[in-house]
């Protein structure tokens, strides 16, 4: 059998979105809504850099259809990146941080962490309508100082929800490492989140490989081909603005058709998130992948 396919966009908040691709002056509490219109699928953002309250998330359920399902990323303490006290909790905060403000990382905080975010998001459980977890491991996560089997305990607390790990650090699939990389991901199952990034040979762009690590889920995050701006680039927008042509964007499908008959369901999310540059490419490639002919109602069905 051939895998479900969903695609969406990392995030519905964007400001170009709004700009350049929701309604003229429609409220910020319809954008969902109206998203999930276009999309069956999306990147929760949000929760990459506070815990939201449970409360925000039944919202999110219950402003979304039954077959809509989310990603989402995990706190940016837990994929080591600084993350300050006042993005937590106020009942967590002291018991993780250090005096400066800013949340230690350990066996401790990364349970008391972990286990808060899995309460306020339980109404995405309860629903059904949670895809996976998503870590962004920061690019100084490298082999030269760390392990992967760091991340062994992270995927036990979140069991048996899915793992899919971004990693940004490009020696960590150059030369020999590459095997053992794929390796590790392989043994545990975990998804290995592939990406379309620029064509360079800087330690923060990874490499393009066509990787499913897991049998039930292959994660494939478009991140644009702007090299200079990917790099140097002080913004979100900047660093990921870039509008896929439509060739580019059927060598990607090409690159997700040689996925299909090896993992239950495919995650694409469009991150080249500048404009309305996003939602274009992930229209287009649902438009490739499904085909023009088709009617609304007929590709939502097979995006499930």
């Amino acid at each position: 059998m051939r895998a479900r396919i969903r695609i969406g966009t990392a995030s519905w908040t964007d400001p170009g979105f709004v700009e350049d691709w929701y309604p003229p002056k429609l409220p910020a509490r319809a954008r969902l809504r109206w998203y999930a219109e276009q999309f069956n699928y999306v990147e929760i953002n949000a929760t990459f850099y506070a815990i939201p309250m449970e409360r925000t998330v039944a919202r999110w359920v219950t402003e979304t259809p039954d077959d809509f399902l989310f990603d989402a990323k995990l706190p940016k303490a837990l994929s080591r990146h600084r993350m300050q006290a006042k993005f937590l909790p106020s009942d967590l905060r002291s018991k993780v941080t250090n005096e400066r403000g800013y949340v230690t990382l350990s066996a401790k905080s990364e349970k008391l962490i972990v286990q808060r975010f899995l309460r306020e998001m339980r109404p995405l459980f309860d629903a059904n309508k949670l895809g996976a977890f998503l870590l962004q491991l920061s690019p100084s996560f490298q082999p030269k100082h760390d392990r992967l089997d760091e991340l062994d305990s992270l995927c036990d607390l979140l069991a048996p929800h899915p793992l899919a790990v971004e990693l940004r650090n490009r020696d960590w699939v150059t030369g020999e490492q590459a095997d053992l990389t794929l390796d590790y991901f392989c043994s545990r199952k975990m998804t290995f989140v592939m990406v379309d990034a620029p064509d360079s040979e800087h330690f923060t762009v990874m490499r393009g490989m066509n990787s499913v690590t897991s049998p039930k889920l292959a994660y494939f995050r478009l991140n644009g081909r702007n090299a200079e701006e990917y790099i140097a680039g002080r913004s979100v927008p900047e660093r990921f603005n870039y509008d896929y042509p439509r060739a580019e964007v059927e060598e990607i499908a090409g690159r997700v058709r040689t996925m299909e008959d090896q993992v239950d369901e495919i995650h694409i999310a469009a991150n080249n998130n500048r404009s309305s540059y996003a939602p274009k490419t992930a229209k287009l490639l649902a438009e490739i992948l499904i085909g023009r002919t088709e009617t609304r109602t007929l590709t939502q069905s097979k995006l499930l």
